[in-house]
C-alpha cells in the first residue's frame, strides 16, 4: 500500500505506538474502509484499527500515553482514540456467537482470519500493518478491490442472515465501487432474503438509502436494487427510474452538485401525501421530508420557455431551493437532451435573481385608515398580488397609491 500521509502522520503514529507498548508488535492493524480506499485512490474518511488488545487495555494503553480515550461502542469491542483532535476508532477483533439480523452478540479473539470471516464484503475485509504490508485473509479483497467487484465473504445468504443491512450495503457499495457486472450470486441472495429490510430500523434504512444516492452515479445500483425487488421493498410505493435516471445524467452533464435527497425525491411519484407518509416512515429528517414534498408539487408545472417575468413571480412564490428543485426535476421529465441551454439558463436565471421584499407592513394598511383586525391582511395580500403582477415594481410611492385605492373600495 504504500507509506500515504495518513499512515504516517504523528497523531497515528501515536495511537499505534500506544497499543504497541501494551501489546507488542503488530497487535494492531489498520482495518476496513481505509485500507480499502488507499488501495483504489479514494479519499480517506475514518482511521479504523483492529487490534488483538481487549477493550479494557485498550483504554490502559491509551491513557498511559496521555491519548484520549471514548467508550463509543465498548459493547462491542470498539474503543476511540482521539489524538492530536483526529479520532481513531480501534475494535478488538471479534467473533459473533450470536445474531438476529439486526445485532450480535460477540465474544473477543486474537485470530486475525476469523475477524474477517465475520465481515461483509472482500474489498472490507483487508488489514494494513504499519508499514503499508496488506493482510488479505480472504485471498480476494485486493484483487476484488482493484477490480471493483462487491462480492460477500463466504456465502451471501449467510451473511445476509447475520445483518439484514447488508443487503443494502451491497447495493451501496457497488454505487461507490462497483465495476463491471454485478455478483450473481450476491444479487440472488439479495433478492431472496429482500423482505428481511423490513426488520431494521427506518433510520438505518434511510441512512443507507441516502448513502447510496450520494454516490457520484449510483444508477447502475439502483436499477440493480429494482430488478431485484429490493427497492420496491423500501420505498413501498411506485417509483420513478425514468426521470431518477435523467436526473443524474443532468447533473454529471452540467456540473451540478449530486443532492442525494432531490435524487430520492426524483424517484417518487408527483404525489405530495405519499412522499411525507414515505418520509415518515423512513423517518427523515424534517428538512428532508419538506423538501422533498415541495419539489413533487404537481401544480404548477415548471417549463423551460419560461418568461423571465414568470420566472420571477414563481421564485418569489417558492423560493430558491423549491424552484431549483422543480426545475431540476421537470427538466428530468422532459427529454434530457431537449431544451439544455433553456433550461440551463432558467436555474442560472433563478440563481442570479434575490427576491425583493415587498415594502408594504400592516402599519402602512391602518395608516390608509383600515381598522385593525382581520381586514389588514385582506388588503395587504390584494396590494402584494398586484405588485407582483408589476413585475415588482420598485416604487414604493406606487404601491401606497395601490394601498389607498384599495382600501377606499372595501368596506370595512
Amino acid at each position: 500500500m504504500g507509506q500515504p500521509h495518513w499512515l504516517t502522520a504523528p497523531e497515528t503514529r501515536a495511537v499505534f505506538d500506544a497499543l504497541e507498548a501494551e501489546g507488542g508488535p503488530d497487535c494492531a492493524r489498520f482495518v476496513g474502509g481505509c485500507v480499502r480506499n488507499a488501495l483504489v485512490g479514494r479519499p480517506i474518511d475514518d482511521l479504523d484499527i483492529a487490534t488483538t488488545l481487549t477493550p479494557d487495555r485498550v483504554t490502559q494503553a491509551l491513557k498511559a500515553a496521555r491519548i484520549r480515550a471514548v467508550p463509543t461502542g465498548i459493547e462491542h469491542g470498539t474503543v476511540t482514540a482521539v489524538s492530536n483532535h483526529t479520532p481513531h476508532e480501534i475494535t478488538t477483533l471479534r467473533r459473533d456467537v450470536s445474531t438476529d439480523g439486526r445485532r450480535a452478540t460477540v465474544a473477543f479473539t486474537e485470530d486475525w482470519a476469523e475477524d474477517a470471516q465475520r465481515r461483509d464484503f472482500t474489498l472490507n475485509s483487508l488489514y494494513a500493518r504499519r508499514d503499508g504490508s496488506i493482510f488479505d485473509p480472504t485471498g480476494h479483497g485486493v484483487a476484488d478491490a482493484r477490480a471493483g467487484r462487491i462480492v460477500f465473504v463466504g456465502e451471501p445468504e449467510r451473511r445476509l442472515n447475520e445483518d439484514h443491512l447488508r443487503n443494502l450495503r451491497y447495493f451501496r457499495f457497488y454505487a461507490w465501487f462497483g465495476k463491471g457486472p454485478p455478483d450473481a450470486a450476491a444479487v440472488a441472495a439479495c433478492a431472496a432474503l429482500k423482505d428481511q429490510i423490513d426488520d431494521l430500523a427506518a433510520e438505518r434504512i434511510s441512512k443507507e438509502l441516502l448513502k447510496l444516492l450520494a454516490a457520484d452515479d449510483p444508477r447502475a445500483a439502483v436499477r440493480l436494487m429494482a430488478d431485484a425487488g429490493v427497492l420496491e421493498v423500501v420505498l413501498k410505493a411506485p417509483f420513478n427510474l425514468a426521470r431518477f435516471e435523467a436526473l443524474t445524467g443532468i447533473e454529471a452533464d452540467q456540473l451540478f452538485e449530486c443532492e442525494p435527497v432531490l435524487r430520492l425525491a426524483a424517484l417518487l411519484p408527483d404525489d405530495q401525501l405519499a412522499a411525507q407518509r414515505l418520509a415518515e416512515r423512513l423517518r427523515l429528517s424534517n428538512d428532508d421530508r419538506d423538501r422533498i414534498v415541495a419539489a413533487l408539487s404537481p401544480t404548477p408545472v415548471l417549463k423551460s420557455w419560461m418568461s423571465p417575468r414568470e420566472i420571477r413571480r414563481e421564485l418569489y412564490r417558492t423560493g430558491h431551493q423549491v424552484f431549483r428543485d422543480r426545475a431540476k426535476l421537470a427538466w428530468a421529465a422532459a427529454a434530457r437532451s431537449a431544451a439544455t441551454m433553456q433550461w440551463r439558463g432558467l436555474i442560472a436565471l433563478a440563481e442570479g435573481w434575490t427576491p425583493p421584499q415587498f415594502p408594504l407592513t400592516g402599519a402602512d394598511v391602518m395608516n390608509a385608515g383600515v381598522p385593525k383586525g382581520p381586514m389588514v391582511g385582506e388588503v395587504l395580500r390584494e396590494v402584494e398580488a398586484w405588485w407582483i403582477d408589476h413585475d415588482f415594481l420598485d416604487d414604493k410611492f406606487s404601491a401606497i397609491e395601490k394601498l389607498k385605492a384599495v382600501a377606499q373600495g372595501m368596506a370595512y
